[in-house]
């Protein structure tokens, strides 16, 4: 077991696939050694997006505060708080933040096995 403080993992950085705007990432589970999947808080601050980029696996996105708008395969939705949109492989997929407050989700996802990471310390 692993225990996560998220304030531990917390870095400000541009929003990923493309740097549209700014983000808060929460890298939780990279402290997770040997871990078969990715488990992330971001949040966007207003207007930023994580950009149109084709998934190699399936993913989730649950939104915890805010709203947004979420495209796949060039449909878009809004979506917010308490929602989740279930993204599939293959598919080309980005989200937006909207309205005046940031936009907080959730994003999880497998990891192949080529990816599987080790903690620092050998765990």
């Amino acid at each position: 077991m692993v225990i996560v403080n998220e304030q531990d993992m917390m870095r400000d950085e541009p929003a990923p696939h493309g740097n549209h705007g700014m983000s808060t990432a929460y890298r939780i589970s990279d402290a997770a050694p040997n871990r078969t999947m990715e488990f992330r808080k971001r949040t966007l601050h207003v207007g930023a997006a994580i950009g149109l980029h084709v998934l190699n696996h399936d993913e989730v996105y649950y939104v915890v505060e805010g709203e947004g708008e979420v495209a796949s395969d060039g449909v878009t939705k809004r979506i917010g708080a308490g929602s989740a949109a279930y993204l599939y492989n293959g598919a080309n997929v980005g989200i937006k933040q909207l309205g005046a407050k940031p936009l907080t989700l959730i994003v999880a996802y497998p990891l192949p096995a080529s990816e599987i990471r080790t903690a620092p310390d050998g765990r």
